[in-house]
């Protein structure tokens, strides 16, 4: 018995030690392999058309951030404010900068506060302005199902940024390289 117990001492102990190159790793990859596109297709669903549309969101934008107010507004964006077109293009700008900052490893930790933020307000505005209450996409936690859109796969993308948060982005990453030249 205790030969098993030193084997499983032994094999774990290296594991965690391996731990912080693992985990910052591996969520990075994670995140890369399933979100990083996922981000930027939806990003660029919301630029707007030639070479400012960075500056100016598409309708499309819109009526995916706010879609009571598209709706009250006739889907004319040009009725909706500054206030509304500042969140818009900060929403579009998110979605495609702190993914990259992400997956590179370049402020890695406040990337990540600004990935939940983001995931946290996406939801909502699925729920509460999209209406996705039903109970598959909505889903519930403990429950058997463990595919719903928002509550479980939402949750697991926020355990991958978390992990990031905690343990920084890890041996191969911009950060890293940073901290090495100053």
């Amino acid at each position: 018995m205790n030969t098993l117990i030193s084997l499983h001492n032994k094999l774990f102990g290296t594991i965690e030690l391996a731990s912080d190159f693992l985990l910052p790793t591996l969520a990075r990859f994670g995140f890369a392999a399933v979100l990083l596109v996922y981000f930027w297709n939806s990003a660029m669903t919301k630029l707007g058309s030639g070479v400012t549309g960075f500056l100016f969101p598409s309708d499309g934008a819109y009526v995916q951030i706010f879609p009571k107010a598209m709706e009250a507004a006739s889907y004319d964006s040009s009725q909706l404010g500054v206030y509304y077109w500042l969140i818009a293009t900060a929403g579009m700008w998110a979605e495609f900068i702190l993914p990259l900052l992400i997956v590179i490893g370049l402020f890695s930790r406040l990337a990540s506060i600004g990935m939940i933020g983001f995931i946290i307000m996406q939801s909502l505005t699925d729920i509460y302005g999209h209406g996705m209450t039903d109970a598959k996409t909505l889903g519930a936690w403990l429950d058997v199902s463990s595919g719903s859109l928002i509550m479980d796969q939402r949750l697991l993308w926020i355990t991958l940024l978390v992990t990031i948060i905690v343990k920084g982005a890890g041996p191969l990453s911009v950060d890293r390289l940073i901290g090495r030249l100053t």
